[in-house]
């Protein structure tokens, strides 16, 4: 049970995407004690999620706890790329302080600029952490003068501009005040939070007010909502009020009251103001409600969460190979598991259209769509979406478009070509720095359309070489319409399979996306033309007997690797008439024209 006088710091750690959010919580994590002597400490240990773990990204807030000087700090890991905004905004408004992690070398990027911005917003103030100082060719001290010119720049106040700050390593393990001092732990992190963050603000003799900010799902113990209590206190079996976001309110009971230790959950008997938990006993909840006493029930300020700003569509597979790989592939199985979703990702919206056969799915961006579409493809599901595009507004009367802050880091003979493929697209140049190591760093404020498809040809224009991150910046009126080129397809001319000799045959024509032996039908694209047009080519045909060379010869014969087209590339890639077809086992590429003429056997 966690006890009525304990003291209590709640922080969240915020940070641009691969800034070392997750490792620093790792180190907390194991000098704090949570782990007995004889026990593998893992890595990463807050990306629980498979696709968190192979892309080196949190996807996901996660809530742990450890105990420090007699002082339980709540610690809240969240995302740091902006298509996951949904999850930093609801988490900040249940602590008092947060971590900005910014990395040594990179300084400020577009998703640090965006998690600030929220904090900020929220009144926290910040203690910013400069990581990764054991690397080469860094610059601690600049990332610090950086990071406060970010403050200055998004409007933030004297006392929040006064941050603290320190130098460290979350893969080393250690922190230190500055970097003329010599630290062997995070001890001196620790201690700054405890300076630094302030206890919650509550009082535990109050009626009940609990936030809902985070909402999760039990096989067993069904929607599970978790929040701080701001108010009062809660014990399990508790009466309780659930206050909707229309006023009206739904009495109910916690049958389930769950506290944050270490990376568990730990089931508790009662919890007071300050405190972040988890409940069970309300299904039909959503996020910013408020759980309150039923004889005095007083909704806590909603939750305003950013609207979506890209919409796909989600088909029920009608390719000649539909069917054939999937587990799960009718349209209400299609539709059950998208609904489902939308209980615990606050940041979609799923709507219905006129046909029974397709769902408008919404989402803050390519990446957040595209978790969405990969963790569905493991579970089994079959389907097809359509080119992603960008959702316009009203705003005044005017027709506005989002715009993303853009910031490139390439090689300086990469510079002219980056800038005049993104002046095509309606792109503002903001900014460009030159570093000692022959890149260059450019900001850009782009249209969001402006960017679809732009991620295949910036790898090209600087040979793999670039990195590129972005996040939104606002809604703007619509800037008119750019010349995205793009070249033509090659388009497989009947079913079969490719064939060596086919593809050998047409390689001047294209680059392929294909290999011999890949199962293609009549409509599915299997390259790239190196034309404008469109192309069908045969590429299952197979080489007469009588022209046989000898084996030798056939050995000496080479094919071009094939461009490997991953669920992110094809989501940018696919054009207007284009569908891409997910499935478990493959991701294709097609027309919309190839569609299934005769019912599989």
């Amino acid at each position: 049970m966690i006890a009525k006088a304990e003291a209590i710091r709640n922080i969240a750690i915020i940070a641009h995407v691969d800034h070392g959010k997750t490792t620093l919580v790792d180190a907390l994590l194991s000098q704090s004690g949570i782990f007995r002597d004889n026990e593998a400490i893992p890595t990463c240990v807050m990306d629980s999620n498979d696709l968190e773990r192979e892309r080196g990204i949190t996807i996901l807030s996660k809530n742990t706890s450890v105990v420090y000087k007699n002082t339980r700090i709540n610690i809240v890991d969240t995302p740091g790329h902006a298509d996951f905004g949904g999850e930093v905004e609801r988490v900040l408004g249940m602590v008092d302080g947060c971590l900005l992690i910014v990395d040594a070398n990179e300084g400020p990027m577009p998703q640090t600029r965006f998690v600030l911005k929220k904090a900020l917003e929220k009144g926290l103030r910040p203690i910013v952490f400069v990581n990764k100082i054991d690397r080469a060719r860094v610059d601690p001290e600049l990332a610090v003068d950086k990071v406060l010119d970010l403050f200055i720049e998004l409007g933030a106040d004297d006392d929040q501009c006064d941050f603290t700050y320190l130098f460290g390593s979350g893969l080393g393990g250690f922190a230190k005040p500055d970097m003329k001092t010599d630290s062997e732990d995070m001890k001196p992190l620790f201690e700054s939070i405890l300076r630094n963050v302030p206890p919650p603000v509550g009082d535990p003799n109050k009626p009940l007010q609990l936030q809902i900010t985070t909402l999760d799902y039990s096989d067993f113990l069904g929607r599970i909502i978790i929040g701080r209590v701001h108010n009062g206190s809660i014990y399990q079996n508790q009466k309780a009020a659930l206050i909707k976001e229309n006023g009206t309110t739904k009495v109910g009971k916690i049958s389930k009251l769950l506290g944050f230790e270490g990376l568990q959950r730990k089931e508790i008997k009662e919890a007071f103001a300050g405190n972040i938990v988890a409940i069970a006993g309300f299904d039909d909840v959503n996020i910013g409600e408020t759980i309150a006493c039923p004889n005095e029930p007083e909704a806590l300020p909603l939750i305003k969460v950013d609207e979506p700003t890209l919409s796909m569509t989600f088909v029920v597979n009608d390719s000649p190979f539909a069917g054939l790989e999937g587990k799960f592939v009718t349209s209400r199985q299609l539709r059950d598991r998208l609904y489902k979703e939308l209980l615990t990702n606050v940041a979609l919206r799923v709507d219905e259209t006129d046909s029974p056969d397709r769902f408008s799915v919404c989402g803050r961006g390519e990446l957040h769509l595209g978790i969405l579409i990969e963790t569905m493809r493991r579970e089994g599901y079959e389907f097809q979406v359509s080119q992603p595009e960008v959702i316009f507004r009203t705003i005044d009367g005017n027709d506005c478009e989002p715009v993303e802050t853009l910031v490139l880091d390439i090689p300086e003979e990469s510079v002219g070509i980056c800038i005049e493929n993104l002046g095509n697209r309606k792109a503002e140049m903001q900014n460009m720095f030159n570093s000692n190591d022959g890149r260059t760093q450019l900001e850009f404020l782009v249209p969001s359309r402006g960017l679809i498809g732009f991620r295949g040809e910036f790898i090209r224009a600087t040979k793999g070489e670039g990195i590129m991150s972005h996040s939104f910046y606002e809604y703007r009126k619509t800037l008119g319409e750019y010349n995205s080129k793009r070249n033509g397809v090659l388009i497989s001319f009947e079913e079969g399979v490719a064939t060596f000799y086919a593809l050998k045959n047409a390689e001047d024509r294209g680059q392929y996306f294909i290999k011999p032996g890949t199962k293609v039908y009549k409509g599915m694209i299997i390259g790239e033309n190196n034309r404008q047009q469109d192309l069908e080519i045969n590429i299952c045909k197979t080489k007469q007997l009588t022209n046989m060379r000898s084996s030798g010869a056939e050995e000496l014969d080479t094919l071009q690797s094939p461009i490997e087209i991953t669920l992110e590339r094809a989501l940018e890639y696919i054009g207007p008439d284009e569908m891409l077809e997910v499935t478990p086992e493959s991701i294709r590429l097609r027309k919309l024209s190839a569609k299934r003429t005769t019912k599989k056997k």
